[in-house]
């Protein structure tokens, strides 16, 4: 079924969960959203799953060509620069996506979990160093896109990485906007002022209010007025409450954990440190109903802070059903 959207309406994309799915799988799912109305794709780059039972972790860049072959939306990557990938790696990886798909792609970069980017043995450092590594990368790909459009070589000598007479053969004509996922004010701030956009994690609405506040604060101090707000939600639906809550407990604890998951090492490790967490720790964070009422009132008030884009994954395996009710009865009642 297609949507069609007013003029009011916001921009809401899909994530194909790269840990859930097998290739193949997750681009079948990818073109029948877009097809159904999402306005894009969103995929995450890892090399390992979340938990063992997951079962994937295919190379981001090749699964997001393949979904922009059968699919007309954006595209966007979340991506980590500075250790299983040198920025540089990155930065021709993603201006290879927007040539093939002018106008199309987005790269989103973070700072990185332990559980992917520890696997190539360098020292894992503490969440203050993964900050500045990920700010430095957003710089050092910046200057190849700002570089590379211009024919030009670049050079970059910083704390953390280097680079010398680099520059990217196959660009598009305008670089891909370049977002930074924020965890906090201060990464949010630094965000606004040298990025296109921010990605923030759903959270209580405080919280995401006070990182708006910063990244558009950030931007304001740079005359920056074409910045981006998105926020990653997860949700769990499924035809019954009961099963909402046994496929969020089986497919996505993390949601309940209640700590930072990022200097964990093993999907095996996650999946022990997850047997403690129960239904009402993952309500406690994500909304887990089979009324689609309580989705729709969950995306409404992020988008009433003042977000432009929501990246929804719905945390089940369930995705052409979840698909199918989520254009039917939730996305035409979106509004901006």
């Amino acid at each position: 079924m297609q949507v069609v959207r007013g003029m009011t309406s916001p921009e809401i994309h899909f994530v194909a969960a790269l840990e859930q799915f097998e290739p193949a799988e997750a681009v079948r799912l990818a073109a029948l959203a877009d097809r159904a109305g999402f306005a894009g794709m969103v995929v995450a780059d890892r090399f390992q799953p979340w938990l063992p039972s997951q079962g994937n972790a295919p190379f981001v860049w090749t699964v997001l060509g393949a979904i922009g072959q059968q699919t007309a939306g954006l595209l966007t990557a979340s991506a980590v620069a500075g250790f299983r990938m040198h920025p540089a790696a990155v930065a021709q990886a993603s201006a290879t996506v927007a040539a093939l798909y002018p106008g199309r792609h987005r790269l989103v970069l973070s700072a990185g979990d332990a559980i992917d980017e520890h696997v190539v043995g360098g020292y894992w450092p503490e969440a203050p160093e993964r900050a500045a590594r990920l700010f430095e990368a957003t710089d050092v790909i910046r200057k190849l896109f700002a570089g590379s459009v211009k024919g030009n070589d670049v050079r970059h000598a910083g704390e953390h990485f280097r680079l010398e007479t680099a520059r990217i053969w196959t660009m598009p004509d305008a670089a891909p906007p370049l977002q930074v996922w924020a965890g906090g004010p201060v990464t949010a701030r630094r965000a606004g002022r040298g990025g296109d956009g921010i990605v923030v994690q759903a959270g209580p609405a405080t919280r995401m209010a006070a990182l708006l506040a910063a990244f558009r604060d950030g931007s304001r101090d740079t005359g920056r007025t074409q910045a981006t707000a998105t926020v990653h939600a997860q949700v769990s639906w499924a035809p019954t409450d009961a099963a909402a809550e046994q496929q969020a407990l089986r497919e996505w604890p993390m949601a309940g954990l209640r700590f930072p998951r990022g200097d964990i090492r093993s999907p095996f490790d996650v999946d022990q440190l997850a047997r403690s967490v129960t239904i009402d720790d993952i309500r406690a964070r994500i909304p887990v109903s089979a009324d689609l009422d309580v989705h729709r009132a969950h995306l409404q008030a992020l988008l009433d802070l003042g977000f432009d884009t929501v990246h929804v994954h719905n945390v089940g395996r369930n995705q052409d059903a979840w698909i199918d009710v989520f254009t039917r009865d939730v996305l035409p009642h979106l509004t901006k």
